[in-house]
C-alpha cells in the first residue's frame, strides 16, 4: 500500500512517524514536485494541482479537516483535477467537536451576559449593573448541522437557552427545533425570525458564498450578534460592518476570514465590536486525526465503504 502525504509551510515528519505506526505496512513517502509514482491514497490539506497530475491509481484523497473547500476550488477551476474514480473523504470530528462547542459557548456566553458592554464600561470606568438578557426568549441558531453544528447546537442548549438548527436536509436532534431546505427560502426566513445568535457552521459551497449578508442580517431580532466559524467566503465583510454601524448587529465573533491571515490594515481590527481569534476555534488533533483515517484505509482496503465521503456536486 502506497501513501502519499502533503502538508503546506509544515514539518511532516511528525505526521508521517504518527501514520508509519497507525499503517505500519504502508510505503509512505512526502509528495515533492516532480513526484508521479503511482500510489493508492493520498492524505492532503490545500494541495497544489500539480500533485494530481499524474495518472497515480488513486482510490482515496483524505483531508486533513472538516472543509473540503481548497480541494473542491481546485476542481471548480480545473474541471478533471482529482482522479475520476477516486473517493474524497473528509475527517469527521478527530477532536474538534469539543473544541468548537467551547468556542460557540464562550461566544454565546460573552453576548448573553453582555461581557463587551462590561468591559467598555470598564475603558470609560463606569460601573453600572446591567439589565441580563431574558434566557427564555435568547435564541440562539445554529447554521449547519453535520457532526461539528450539531455538536455546537446540542452544547449551546445545556446553557438553558432556546436553539435552532438549519441544515438543507431534515435532521431531528433532540431539544433542538430544526429547519430544513434551500438557503433564502420561507423556512430559512422562518429559522432567522428573532434569533439573537447567529451561529454559522455550513460547509463551503458555491450555493453558501455571501450567505452571512445584510439580508440574513435584517432577519434576526434587532441588536443580534453573529459568530462565524466555518468559512471567510460566508461573510460579506462590509455588510458586517454597516450592520454594526446602524445598530442591526451588536456585534460578531469571527474566527475565519476571507483572507489569513488577516491583512494589518483590514477594519476588522479597529473595530471593538468585532472579537477575532486566528482561525482557532477547533484545531486539527494529529492522533486522533491519523487514527480516524488509519481505520478508513484498513477498510477501503478490506473492500469495505466508509463515512466521511464528499458529495463533489453538493460540497460536502
Amino acid at each position: 500500500m502506497k501513501i502519499l502525504f502533503w502538508l503546506p509551510q509544515s514539518d511532516a515528519s511528525g505526521w508521517l512517524a504518527a501514520l508509519a505506526r497507525a499503517l505500519p505496512d504502508a510505503e509512505l513517502r512526502e509528495w515533492q514536485p516532480g513526484d508521479t509514482a503511482p500510489a493508492d491514497f493520498a492524505i492532503v490539506w490545500h494541495p497544489p494541482r500539480e500533485m494530481f497530475a499524474a495518472p497515480r491509481g488513486l482510490r482515496a484523497v483524505f483531508n486533513l479537516g472538516a472543509g473540503v473547500d481548497a480541494i473542491l476550488a481546485l476542481e471548480r477551476q480545473h474541471p478533471g483535477t482529482l482522479p475520476q474514480d477516486a473517493l474524497l473523504v473528509r475527517l469527521e470530528d478527530s477532536g474538534m467537536g469539543p473544541q468548537m462547542a467551547e468556542y460557540v459557548q464562550h461566544a454565546v456566553l460573552r453576548y448573553l451576559r453582555r461581557f463587551d458592554d462590561y468591559a467598555r464600561q470598564q475603558a470609560r470606568r463606569e460601573w453600572h449593573v446591567l439589565a441580563p438578557h431574558p434566557l427564555e426568549t435568547f435564541t440562539v441558531g445554529v447554521l449547519g448541522l453535520g457532526v461539528l453544528g450539531a455538536q455546537v447546537a446540542r452544547a449551546v442548549a445545556s446553557l438553558g437557552v432556546p436553539v435552532r438548527g438549519f441544515s438543507r436536509s431534515a435532521k431531528a436532534i433532540d431539544a433542538i427545533e430544526t429547519f430544513s431546505g434551500d438557503l433564502r427560502s420561507p423556512q430559512f426566513d422562518a429559522f432567522l425570525d428573532d434569533v439573537k445568535v447567529l451561529v454559522n457552521l455550513l460547509p463551503a459551497t458555491p450555493d453558501t458564498h455571501d450567505i452571512l449578508d445584510a439580508d440574513t442580517f435584517g432577519k434576526l431580532a434587532r441588536g443580534a450578534y453573529v459568530v462565524n466559524v466555518a468559512r471567510g467566503a460566508h461573510l460579506v465583510e462590509q455588510d458586517l460592518l454597516d450592520a454594526l454601524a446602524n445598530g442591526t448587529l451588536a456585534g460578531a465573533t469571527l474566527d475565519v476570514f476571507r483572507t489569513e491571515p488577516l491583512p494589518p490594515e483590514h477594519p476588522f481590527w479597529l473595530e471593538p465590536r468585532i472579537t477575532i481569534t486566528p482561525h482557532s476555534s477547533a484545531l486539527t488533533l494529529r492522533e486522533e486525526a491519523v487514527s480516524q483515517i488509519a481505520d478508513k484505509i484498513e477498510a477501503l482496503s478490506r473492500g469495505e465503504t466508509v463515512s466521511g465521503i464528499v458529495h463533489i456536486k453538493r460540497g460536502y
